[in-house]
């Protein structure tokens, strides 16, 4: 049985269902265990909601689980909600971590420090964890590597599904920006300013969908070069509001495309003549390299897969992360899965935790 869309993973890079719903996410137990009810043990760490569960059978073993992309004023509920995959690793015996981060959006900084905070919470208030995993997908894949990157001794192994693992510039860039001004160059006139302060903080889907029926031959172009399908391609509503909700953050355009030399959208002498160049900020464009850059550089297992055809983020950013990986001579901790099924996140349970074994069969710590 597949599995429905998380409640709020809405950047799976960005969880086309949810927005789009809006216009038109054997160790030994410790004594004290033993009397644990499978209940939820929530509150608030400097602001960030959190919720731990820990089943009656605990193995001692820990995930901490970090959630997709939230747009801005994303209803939470309180006390917190667990993510779907939350009942996979308690069904087996793990006890589970998840923080709802202390703001929304792009909360890269936020989660990295608002996860690592709830993990030393649960290790001083329950016990220190025989093994702690960590798991995330879509934008918490790359708060997921970012996290074993930064705490290099945290960690037994990570997962990510479905993961946005591009370093921040590089995402903006060439996920984000290049698709608005492609679609910007290919059919004028329905995009404002990218960069101005008093542009609209959201476009409706509808308004993109309306342009590229109107001009199929732009957009079959646009389909063809950023991996979309007719029925995805007014995704482009999200990276807009993404675009902004990040520029509010930053505290400016944090992608400069001055000499950037774009390819594959028709005529490129022609193309490269009329996009519109934008002058970064400085302070934005700092503030997305910290929030966060990655290196490659890990020190435990890490195991990766993605759905065969994801809308949003396609199949040409799946091998830039395991290519970093290998450049920093790590590639004998990774493992790619092989791609499966269509759309963004779409996995059974029984494949998150199928992929989840190998994961822990790599790491060698023999599972339960």
């Amino acid at each position: 049985m597949k599995r429905t869309a998380p409640r709020c993973d809405a950047f799976r890079l960005i969880n086309v269902s949810l927005v789009l719903a809006a216009w038109i996410g054997i160790c030994s137990l410790p004594a004290y265990a033993t009397d644990l009810k499978p209940v939820a043990h929530t509150g608030t760490l400097r602001g960030a909601l959190y919720r731990i569960d820990i089943p009656t059978d605990w193995n001692g073993d820990l995930v901490m689980l970090m959630h997709g992309y939230q747009p801005a004023g994303a209803p939470q509920p309180t006390p917190m909600k667990p993510a779907d995959a939350t009942s996979i690793f308690l069904k087996q015996g793990y006890a589970v971590a998840q923080s709802q981060f202390a703001s929304q959006g792009w909360a890269v900084g936020d989660a990295v420090v608002d996860n690592e905070r709830l993990r030393q919470h649960f290790t001083r208030t329950f016990t220190r964890p025989a093994h702690t995993w960590i798991y995330g997908f879509s934008l918490g894949g790359l708060e997921t590597v970012a996290s074993i990157e930064r705490y290099r001794h945290a960690y037994t192994g990570a997962l990510v599904m479905c993961g946005a693992t591009v370093s921040t510039p590089e995402l903006l860039s060439r996920a984000v920006v290049a698709p608005l001004v492609a679609f910007d160059t290919l059919i004028p006139g329905v995009l404002p300013n990218l960069a101005a302060a008093d542009s609209p903080p959201s476009i409706p889907p509808a308004v993109f969908a309306k342009a590229l029926q109107a001009h199929p031959q732009q957009a079959a172009l646009l389909e063809k070069r950023l991996q979309e399908t007719p029925e995805t391609l007014p995704s482009l509503a999200l990276y807009y509001m993404l675009l902004r909700e990040f520029e509010q953050r930053a505290g400016g355009m944090p992608v400069d495309n001055r000499k950037t030399v774009y390819h594959g959208f028709g005529d490129d002498a022609a193309f490269n003549r009329q996009v519109h160049r934008y002058a970064g900020s400085p302070a934005a464009m700092a503030y997305a390299q910290r929030n966060v850059t990655l290196t490659g550089r890990i020190d435990v297992p890490l195991v990766m897969q993605w759905n065969a055809f994801d809308q949003t983020i396609p199949s040409r950013f799946h091998p830039v992360y395991p290519d970093q990986v290998h450049a920093a001579g790590n590639g004998k901790l990774l493992t790619v899965l092989a791609p499966i099924g269509d759309g963004h996140c779409n996995f059974t349970d029984a494949q998150i935790a199928a992929a989840f074994e190998t994961l822990v069969r790599q790491a060698g710590t023999g599972g339960r």
